[in-house]
């Protein structure tokens, strides 16, 4: 069923403004990347508050101004959500779409830059990737800006964000599906190891890389070798070199199983 918003919805293309129009959005499952509140959540605002945490949405108090300025001349009422560029799926969602074929996942730690999170839909989306798997919180979502990034990808690309990527990763290990991480310090270069079966490639954020939990939870980490004075890549680069290489692989062994399964 459509739902119908009211006029109160901004013409931006992710805002969507007033009590209303932000209840009925999250009643309908319209794919929310977070609810922005202004004051004490009380009232109509507390209804909304916990709508959003039923359904996962994460919310975040700001100054009334900051609303003032994302919706400009709207009566917001306190209350503004970013919508998505798109529907999330959930991870089942991604590996049914693998069907036979042998699952070929992203998971993203913390990329937060919104373009670099498009660029990586992009080549993922080139590569044949079966889908992308992001976490909820301290990532970007799929903002309109993501979308344009990703050049269209986002329409094709099946995207599930999670609420915690650690037991995510212990759950696609637990369906067969190699988990192998982007790290700087790890001992074996990408294409000395074999990545031709069903894997899930983890990439850390612009700054950090992965975190300590995603890290430990991989079954194996390779790098990618630096010989200039810069010790890292983009995170879409580094991502982009990873696919391929998948890629390559894959095409040369007929998609094979990974050594050590």
């Amino acid at each position: 069923m459509r739902v119908k918003f009211s006029e109160q919805e901004s013409k931006a293309e992710n805002i969507i403004a007033g009590r209303n129009p932000v209840r009925e959005a999250l009643k309908a499952g319209r794919a929310i990347n977070k609810v922005l509140v202004a004051g004490m959540p009380v009232g109509p605002l507390k209804e909304i508050l916990l709508l959003a945490r039923e359904r996962g949405v994460p919310v975040q108090q700001v100054q009334r101004v900051h609303l003032d300025r994302l919706s400009p001349g709207i009566t917001h009422q306190g209350v503004v959500a970013m919508a998505a560029a798109g529907r999330y799926v959930s991870v089942e969602d991604i590996l049914q779409r693998a069907g036979t074929a042998e699952p070929f996942l992203l998971l993203l730690d913390e990329i937060t830059d919104p373009h670099n999170l498009g660029a990586i839909l992009r080549t993922a989306e080139a590569a044949g990737a079966h889908g992308v798997i992001i976490p909820r919180h301290r990532s970007a979502g799929l903002t309109p800006a993501v979308g344009r990034a990703s050049a269209g990808a986002v329409e094709y690309l099946p995207v599930a964000r999670v609420a915690n990527l650690s037991r995510t990763i212990e759950y696609l290990q637990q369906k067969g599906i190699w988990v192998v991480g982007a790290e700087g310090s790890a001992g074996d270069l990408l294409w000395d190891v074999r990545l031709d079966g069903p894997i899930a490639l983890a990439i850390g954020g612009e700054d950090k890389g992965l975190g300590r939990l995603v890290r430990e939870k991989c079954d194996l980490l390779v790098r990618l070798p630096m010989a200039g004075r810069v010790n890292s890549l983009n995170a879409s680069v580094a991502a982009a070199l990873l696919a391929y290489e998948v890629v390559r692989q894959r095409r040369r062994a007929g998609n094979g199983r990974i050594s050590g399964r």
